[in-house]
């Protein structure tokens, strides 16, 4: 069965990611059932969020709870407006399927997941994976690509997975538990402490937090910037709210001093430090009470719990995917920290994808080309015969 034939479901905890692998790109969407105020009675599926009329105070209704997939209503009823003719207008039942998992997924998640492909929707072959797997195994193998360190900043958590010669070296593996989630909680309170309560406003915040924030290349710099009176602040902005009648989505507004901050009908919330203290939380989780290391001890700990020999590869191999790994300056403070760290004669360079939201969408298209996609797929004939043993003996998760 060709790309054509095979949907790639990059199933997040946020996000999913969905698309055959024929696509250029993947249909992206909230993997949630949300509700809005202004309209009690429907449901917004996915999607459907852009066609609400006002999205303050949006309720989430999510399928994963601390980055585990438990309400399975949920996620069914996501899935089944994915697939169905509202969005990709699929026939799963001639189709090859992939869809990711989280790392350590719970054996009863991994099981009603399968059987669900194949017993609901009844899908003609599963490969089941995780995200980070499908990253590396579409890169091409080189000799200076033996190994690799793969930083996965998601919504729930931050994994740091070592990889050799494509294989996930389990006990290395580092959890960090601070994700996007983490990050748009404490954006809300700092917001709602400070100026203006936001505290039912997670979805501006979100994207608040996704126009706003960067990763400080040197924090006590940048807090003293940040104190400075506004006509010397490079640092202070301000974020023009939406009022969902003539503005949907919130903007930064551009640095002048000499402007007034509001124009009639704008409100405003006023950012200085909050800008970079968010995000500094994957850096230092301690700042909320998390005690835990930061990304690049995690790094250099999950390198050395490795062979020496591997060492070097991984060092000079690192690459951030994940939607918490597009804030600006994140590469850079992770390369700095990191190189800070490892030893002075061990080469580091860390890397990003173009894309690092679509990343594991992209390699599972590009997997499903490959003419070693049909060995690493269970068919519908083999789950009749075997049941969920055969995917315990077939999926490497």
């Amino acid at each position: 069965m060709t790309a054509s034939g095979t949907l790639v479901l990059d199933n997040g905890a946020s996000l999913l990611k969905a698309g055959l692998a024929s696509h250029k790109d993947p249909l992206v969407m909230p993997n949630a059932i949300m509700k809005a105020k202004s309209e009690r009675r429907r449901p917004f599926i996915g999607n459907q969020i852009d066609e609400c009329r006002d999205a303050s105070g949006l309720f989430y209704i999510l399928g994963f709870q601390k980055g585990y997939l438990v309400n399975w209503d949920v996620q069914k009823t996501v899935w089944d407006h994915v697939f169905g003719k509202d969005c990709l207008g699929l026939n799963l039942s001639r189709l090859n399927v992939v869809v990711t998992e989280p790392f350590f997924n719970f054996r009863s998640v991994q099981e009603a997941m399968s059987e669900m492909m194949f017993e609901e929707y009844d899908v003609a072959g599963l490969l089941r994976a995780n995200a980070g797997d499908l990253c590396v195994a579409a890169e091409p193998a080189r000799p200076d690509n033996l190994c690799c360190l793969l930083v996965d900043a998601g919504y729930s958590f931050t994994h740091v997975v070592p990889y050799i010669q494509g294989k996930k070296r389990r006990e290395a593996i580092r959890r960090i538990d601070v994700g996007g989630k983490v990050l748009t909680n404490h954006l809300k309170e700092i917001i709602s402490y400070r100026q203006l309560h936001v505290m039912d406003e997670t979805y501006v915040m979100n994207q608040l937090k996704e126009d706003c924030c960067f990763v400080s290349q040197d924090w006590r710099r940048d807090m003293k910037q940040a104190a400075l009176p506004p006509a010397d602040n490079p640092i202070l902005r301000h974020y023009v709210l939406p009022d969902f009648t003539s503005l949907r989505r919130g903007y930064m507004k551009p640095r002048d001093p000499a402007a007034a901050p509001a124009a009639e009908g704008e409100q405003l919330i006023r950012l200085t430090n909050e800008r970079f203290s968010v995000p500094e939380l994957l850096f230092h989780p301690s700042d909320v009470g998390i005690q835990q290391m930061g990304i690049p001890e995690a790094i250099v700990e999950a390198v050395s719990a490795c062979p020496p020999e591997t060492w070097p590869h991984l060092y000079r191999n690192i690459r951030l995917v994940g939607g918490s790994s597009r804030f600006p300056g994140f590469r850079d403070r992770v390369y700095a920290e990191v190189r800070a760290l490892a030893p002075d004669e061990l080469p580091v360079k860390v890397t990003q994808p173009e894309d690092p939201v679509t990343c594991a969408w992209r390699a599972g298209a590009k997997l499903a080309g490959e003419s070693r996609f049909s060995s690493r797929l269970v068919t519908r004939a083999q789950w009749e015969e075997h049941g969920f043993n055969i995917c315990l003996d077939t999926f490497d998760v």
